[in-house]
């Protein structure tokens, strides 16, 4: 009887044994436990070397909102509020505030103030401004403080760039202030003398016409002066959305508001014009040639006064403005000089160095058994040739 072949042998056993692997480690046990110490000997000497580093910590609580002194007076306008309360109310002032202390007109102050590109050795100060961004971290925290940590070799003057960060930004407020209530001073001064002059103007076109208000009586002047009224604020509001196009996109939420009112006061006008007494006849009352003259001038009248008013009250708002101080900051926690260092932290360094070496070894060991095993089978030597001689191809050796 013919013996049937056992199609289901063993295979040849390929795979790594747990033993080998374990047998490897000690073999070269004492690589693996000698060479990770003396790299972290060697690690730990060199972090001796390494200069110290000192964090300086500073905190301070930013100003909850951006308004001017005059917010008091802007609510009395009304629709016609003031430039300054159109640019108010940041959803997160905090972010700003970062942002400016990141700003190049800041770090350039700090670099011209401390002479940071020497200090730092850069050939430009766009490579300063680079080791800067490396030594300063500033962050804005839940709580609605801002920190400012700066690392340096000189615990005091770690200290002191920290604090200068924060006495740099209440400079920079302080000019931002300045220059925008001085753009508003100086925009409705113009627009104040020209109300003037067209007011003085009106006046005496108004008195030129020889008629009293007594021949008027039977009139009514007063809606005359509420239509002047009306058209003075739409002239005035047409004034303030033009200034807001410098400084406000067309899609913020306050250019929005004003465009709103100043369609509104425009549909008002045009209703109140309707209703305007005419030329000729108004409730039985016939009014002459002159008199329709005189409705004429004194309607232009009404109108410059109301637009001087307006103009006067923006330009005292301004001046206001210009006078007051910069942006409070409260500073919670003033930098010191610290009194421990922060950099190197040298049994880390050695624990890290020591663990990667270990690891590096070992993965060397596993490698070197392997291509020992391999020189020995004559498949894997001819395929581990064909490997050198294409890796010396690659390199142009061959």
């Amino acid at each position: 009887m013919t013996e049937t072949p056992n199609t289901f042998s063993e295979p040849e056993d390929d795979e790594i044994s747990l033993l080998d692997l374990l047998q490897t480690i000690v073999d070269n046990l004492r690589l693996l436990v000698l060479g990770p110490l003396a790299v972290g000997l060697l690690a730990l000497g060199i972090s001796f070397v390494i200069p110290p580093t000192f964090t300086a910590k500073t905190q301070f609580l930013p100003p909850q909102q951006q308004q001017s002194a005059a917010a008091s007076m802007l609510a009395s306008l009304g629709s016609l509020g003031g430039l300054a309360g159109a640019a108010a109310g940041l959803k997160n002032p905090a972010d700003q505030y970062v942002a400016y202390m990141k700003s190049v007109s800041l770090q350039d102050a700090l670099i011209g103030r401390f002479k940071l590109q020497e200090r730092y050795d850069a050939k430009t100060k766009m490579d300063t401004r680079t080791i800067l961004n490396n030594n300063v971290r500033i962050a804005s925290g839940k709580e609605g403080l801002i920190s400012v940590e700066v690392d340096d070799k000189d615990p005091q003057f770690a200290a002191d760039l920290a604090n200068a960060h924060v006495q740099e930004l209440v400079k920079l407020l302080g000019k931002m202030a300045v220059t925008e209530a001085q753009y508003r001073r100086l925009f409705f001064e113009k627009q104040l003398s020209q109300a003037k002059d067209n007011l003085i103007a009106a006046e005496v076109a108004l008195k030129a016409t020889g008629i009293s208000s007594s021949v008027l009586k039977s009139n009514p002047a007063s809606a005359v002066a509420a239509v002047a009224a009306l058209k003075a604020q739409v002239t005035a509001q047409e004034v303030k959305v033009g200034a807001m196009r410098g400084y406000l996109a067309e899609t913020a939420p306050d250019f929005k508001q004003a465009m709103n009112e100043l369609a509104n006061l425009r549909s008002q006008l045009a209703k109140q014009e309707k209703d305007e007494p005419g030329s000729s006849v108004n409730a039985g009352t016939v009014v002459t040639k002159d008199s329709g003259d005189y409705v004429t001038k004194y309607r232009e009248y009404k109108y410059q006064e109301t637009l001087f008013e307006q103009f006067s009250k923006q330009f005292e708002i301004a001046k206001v403005d210009e006078s007051r101080e910069g942006a409070v900051i409260q500073v919670l926690d003033v930098a010191e000089a610290p009194e421990r260092k922060t950099k190197p932290k040298k049994a880390l360094i050695s624990i890290i160095a020591t663990l990667a070496s270990g690891f590096a070894l070992l993965l060397f060991v596993f490698i070197r058994q392997a291509l020992r095993h391999a020189g020995q089978d004559t498949e894997s030597a001819k395929k581990l040739g064909a490997l050198k001689t294409s890796w010396r191809r690659a390199l142009g050796l061959a």
